[in-house]
């Protein structure tokens, strides 16, 4: 991979001034985005993902937000992995602080949109963003109930002005790739990447690593240039690997056990 590195999206100064907000990643392994707001700033976020805020934080939770243009465009965000609801968080009296943790171990990154700058992120990714940020489908492609869900393969196309929050399991490994360069990677350990690459998902070749050696049946192809931020834990692979040492549904002593990992595996 090319070693030149283009400037960083994730440049904490340059991310705060496209934003108009200040925020502090706090923690390492189970990291919490913090967001300070003045008041008349807001940030917005799927709902549910707010871990606490500070008595000047107004909520208001509705269909509209992220981007969304009505019931349709409620119903793209839902189909991207956004949710159906979308909560505002508004400072109002006064400063505030909002924060957002981390659901698995990993980092979160902060990155600068711009009409010239849009991302695709796996479809667990966004975690908040500023009001004039727009999250939408950004790619979808059946690969079988088995691998994710029944829903396939998604990725979140994030759009607009501001700034997002981005969060990826595991360490986070960054490639700059040159024009014309290629990396294959296993689909769940796409995290992030410039929108404007090239990308796909192709099929494993030939029938001795279809049936022996293959890890996947499918590959993500992704051709630069451009940046690319992969994860190193899905969340698909973690409950892979737990499976085997939880109770089944079978097992009237695993019921509870195995409801939950049957519930990450479709995720």
């Amino acid at each position: 991979m090319s070693a030149m590195e283009p400037p960083s999206p994730d440049d904490p100064a340059a991310v705060d001034a496209a934003a108009g907000v200040t925020h502090q990643i706090l923690g390492t392994v189970m990291p919490v985005l913090q967001v300070d707001l003045n008041p008349g700033q807001s940030v917005v976020s799927p709902g549910g993902e707010v871990s606490w805020m500070s008595s000047t934080i107004q909520m208001s939770t509705s269909t509209q937000g992220a981007g969304s243009k009505g019931v349709m465009g409620a119903l793209k965000r839902t189909v991207s992995g956004g949710g159906l609801f979308v909560t505002r968080y508004d400072a109002q009296g006064g400063p505030g602080t909002v924060s957002f943790a981390a659901k698995m171990p990993g980092e979160i990154r902060p990155v600068a949109i711009a009409p010239d700058r849009e991302y695709l992120v796996h479809r667990h990714g966004f975690l908040a963003a500023t009001a004039d940020v727009n999250i939408s489908v950004g790619f979808q492609q059946k690969l079988g109930a088995g691998i994710f869900g029944g829903s396939g393969f998604i990725l979140q196309r994030v759009t607009g002005q501001g700034t997002a929050w981005i969060e990826l399991s595991g360490e986070l490994i960054e490639y700059h790739l040159a024009p014309g360069e290629n990396l294959r990677v296993l689909p769940g350990h796409v995290g992030l990447f410039d929108a404007n690459m090239s990308f796909d998902i192709t099929m494993v070749k030939g029938i001795k690593n279809l049936l022996f050696g293959a890890e996947s049946l499918f590959l993500a192809s992704l051709t630069g240039p451009g940046m690319v931020w992969l994860q190193t834990m899905p969340i698909s692979q973690l409950a892979h690997s737990l499976a085997p040492y939880l109770p089944s549904q079978e097992n009237n002593t695993g019921g509870t056990a195995g409801s939950i990992i049957g519930g990450l595996l479709k995720n």
